[in-house]
């Protein structure tokens, strides 16, 4: 062989050489994360579950392409304490103030994000993470988080009021522009380097701007009114205003998923789409009911999950923690110990209905939400969940789930506000009662016509007080409006369910239950505004 010839021979091994080494970098190239939540939706409201008011594409196509899940129970029916689960694998009450609404974060609880951080992951955000949470304002805070548990925002890429730009659709849309957010983010990325980013729009949480269905051409008729509404117009139209915006948080997804797949890493981004907690109206959010704790929940990976499936087996948010961990390789040394499982094997399962016989039931609970009683207490509540049955432990039934009825007028020690909040002209002021509820036109309807027999069973389901243990058959009363508890037909279903509740409540060690102070949630502080409330009858 010459000279030249054994160059050309070395140039040749050398550029195979090359080749192969960039082949098996591209194939071992640990997968993408995008994570993607909503703000207070149920379960329910996507057109991939039959939703006729409501078009959701980018999460029916997650949803058709990949896995959905039927039976997916938040952390909670508030955000703060759900996004809490989310993060550290843990039920809400195992985190002490960083797992309530509107308390501080302790460093302590170290999220998984950070975990992929430190593992080689870029990681980033947009919109709402991890909140509301207080974080270190200062070095005085030492033993707070800094920065949102949620991930970093590297850009805040907004809408401009009147701008040619902005195309929001309704009024209580948010300012951020959460595609251009991502699109910045993707662009920034090291091509080496996979990355996980946290979509968290801050729709569809109230307040709506009110009738704005109206010119996004939606129709009242095509509204399906849960069975705990009245069905009047002023309902539906609320229910549609809640459409618009579940409609925002879809259109950005899908323009994610459009620009992934037009750079070429959509095949290789695990899709997962959700929300934190139900709707926000009476009897849903901020309760432990299906339309509170049930939420829309898919996945897509198609070159690991087979797609196409429809899974029934129940799924909680403390999973989620321990199956992304897994899927990136990430060791969870340095978290605190996790409560969730991990379900990769059935993301990888190529079986749909029952996939892990196991897997039985999951858990939720909440504590606080608003500030809307005295002393700022909560309205304590667990909850255990199967295919079939949701069991409601309602801790504390001698308080109002929905909030007191009546509240001390700001700036004063004893003057009240009218009773239910209605004015001297008959019109209901959210602010002034049952506070756990949004303010809303469904909210305001139902109250100002509690006295009209068809409407007084509606206003009592939302605010009256409850029995302490409620038992639902959810496959015959999504609703949750029969309680079961205490029907022979159902007795041994409602002993084991109770049993396995309270062994898992005393297994993660739930101050309700094994203490030393039962009543330490009540005692946090809260960082969000504050209401007073006069003092219940028989509270020394």
């Amino acid at each position: 062989m010459n000279r030249i010839s054994f160059q050309l021979s070395i140039l040749i091994l050398f550029g195979i050489s090359i080749v192969s080494c960039q082949t098996k970098k591209v194939e071992t190239k640990r997968p993408n994360i995008l994570f993607a939540i909503s703000d207070d939706q149920s379960f329910a409201h996507t057109s991939f579950a039959g939703a006729k008011f409501v078009n959701t594409p980018a999460f029916d196509r997650v949803a058709s392409e990949g896995i959905y899940f039927n039976n997916c129970f938040a952390g909670s029916p508030g955000c703060a304490p759900s996004r809490s689960t989310i993060v550290t694998g843990r039920y809400h009450w195992q985190n002490e103030q960083s797992g309530q609404h509107a308390s501080s974060w302790l460093k302590k609880y170290v999220p998984f994000i950070d975990l992929l951080d430190a593992n080689g992951y870029v990681t980033g955000r947009t919109g709402k993470g991890v909140s509301p949470f207080r974080y270190a304002r200062s070095e005085a805070d030492s033993l707070w988080r800094k920065t949102d548990a949620g991930g970093i925002m590297h850009s805040t890429i907004q809408y401009k009021n009147g701008s040619v730009e902005d195309e929001r659709t309704a009024g209580g849309i948010g300012s951020f522009n959460y595609f251009e957010n991502f699109k910045y983010f993707v662009d920034s990325v090291e091509a080496d380097k996979p990355f996980f980013f946290w979509y968290g729009a801050n729709e569809p949480h109230r307040k709506f701007e009110q009738d704005s269905w109206k010119r996004n051409n939606k129709n009242l008729a095509a509204v399906e009114v849960p069975g705990f509404f009245p069905d009047h117009e002023i309902v539906r139209g609320d229910i549609l205003d809640y459409a618009v915006e579940i409609e925002w948080f879809d259109l950005h997804l899908q323009r994610m998923l459009a620009y992934l797949e037009e750079i070429g890493e959509l095949e290789n981004t695990i899709v997962i789409v959700t929300s934190d907690n139900g709707m926000a109206f009476p009897r849903a959010k901020a309760n432990g009911y299906e339309y509170g704790v049930h939420v829309p929940f898919a996945v897509r990976f198609p070159k690991d999950f087979p797609g196409g499936r429809i899974i029934d087996d129940p799924v909680s948010f403390a999973d989620l923690a321990p199956t992304i961990l897994e899927l990136t390789g990430t060791s969870q040394k340095g978290m605190l110990p996790i409560s969730g499982k991990s379900i990769v094997s059935t993301l990888k399962s190529e079986k749909q209905g029952v996939v892990d016989p196991e897997k039985e039931y999951v858990f939720a609970g909440r504590e606080r939400h608003s500030s809307s009683r005295y002393l700022n207490w909560g309205y304590p509540q667990r909850m255990i969940r199967s295919q079939e049955f949701l069991l409601t432990w309602n801790m504390k039934p001698e308080r109002w789930p929905a909030g007191a009825p009546q509240r001390i007028v700001a700036g004063t020690t004893d003057e009240l506000w009218p009773m239910y909040g209605i004015d001297e002209n008959g019109i209901h002021q959210s602010a002034w009662a049952f506070t756990d509820i949004d303010g809303a036109p469904t909210k305001s309807y139902i109250i100002e016509n509690m006295n009209d027999e068809k409407v007084k069973p509606f206003f009592d389901l939302a605010h009256g007080k409850r029995p302490e243990f409620e038992f639902f058959n959810i496959k015959d009363d999504p609703f949750c409006l029969n309680n079961l508890i205490g029907n022979a037909d159902f007795a041994e279903i409602e002993k084991k369910m109770k049993t396995v509740l309270l062994e898992e409540l005393k297994k993660s060690e739930d101050p309700r239950i094994v203490g030393p102070d039962k009543e330490v949630f009540d005692s946090y502080i809260r960082y969000s505004p504050m209401r007073e409330f006069p003092k219940p009858e028989g509270v020394e």
